[in-house]
């Protein structure tokens, strides 16, 4: 496989190279100020404990938060072999998480492969469904798929905090303000049977979606306020 064009250039390795030096510990930083209020945990620990490991499913504009919250467990995600996939890769996996590279665009048949063998492995796997480029709020197809090729069960959660910053790109990234309150709240499982056409997997597709717009109610009702 050819190496991706950013890497030919000095200057774009030296400036992947300061972004994930400086971005691990300002997020780090910024994380251990958060107050977690947290919801439907149990059905996380219920799926492992069932002898399966989730797939986890939350928008592309909650990844800061998400990462954060989600440390340490070895969950592997899909990054983008670009710029912007190689060092948010760096930063996340020092907060302990396992990558496989590839996007909707390129290599994306091998990233679910490597995401189907850390399934079976007993590794989690998690989905930005929107990404990697949107637009915002409509899943993509991916997810659905692993969940009915592995077994493994879909697993929505989103989070809402209290006061944030949110920044002008496709996906409105909510980014928490220091000593915000933070909700996290996990969804019911959505299992996808094997075997299913086109029109099924697109059935379930709209489903996960639906789930997780409503969790956004579900995480601000955590927070005191309505949607």
């Amino acid at each position: 496989m050819n190496e991706p064009t950013w890497q030919a250039s000095p200057l774009k390795r030296l400036q992947v190279a300061v972004i994930a030096a400086l971005g691990y510990p300002l997020i780090a930083l910024l994380g251990s100020t958060f107050r977690w209020r947290v919801g439907g945990h149990e059905r996380y620990d219920a799926v492992v404990a069932g002898g399966r490991q989730p797939i986890l499913c939350l928008w592309h504009g909650r990844i800061m938060a998400g990462t954060v919250f989600l440390k340490r467990r070895g969950v592997v995600v899909i990054t983008s072999q670009n710029f912007d996939g190689e060092w948010i890769a760096r930063i996340i996996e020092r907060f302990g998480f396992g990558t496989a590279r590839g996007s909707s665009s390129r290599n994306a048949a091998g990233a679910l492969k490597q995401m189907m063998r850390e399934l079976r492995a007993g590794h989690p796997t998690a989905f930005t469904v929107d990404g990697p480029r949107g637009p915002s709020g409509v899943a993509k197809a991916g997810a659905v798929w692993l969940a009915m090729a592995s077994g493994c069960p879909l697993l929505p959660f989103h989070i809402e905090s209290d006061r944030h910053w949110t920044l002008n790109s496709w996906d409105r990234h909510q980014i928490p303000k220091p000593f915000s309150r933070v909700a996290f709240v996990v969804g019911d499982p959505l299992d996808v049977p094997r075997g299913l056409d086109e029109q099924a997997l697109e059935a379930y597709r709209v489903q996960l979606e639906q789930r997780l717009a409503a969790l956004r109610g579900d995480a601000l009702k955590l927070l005191g306020r309505e949607a």
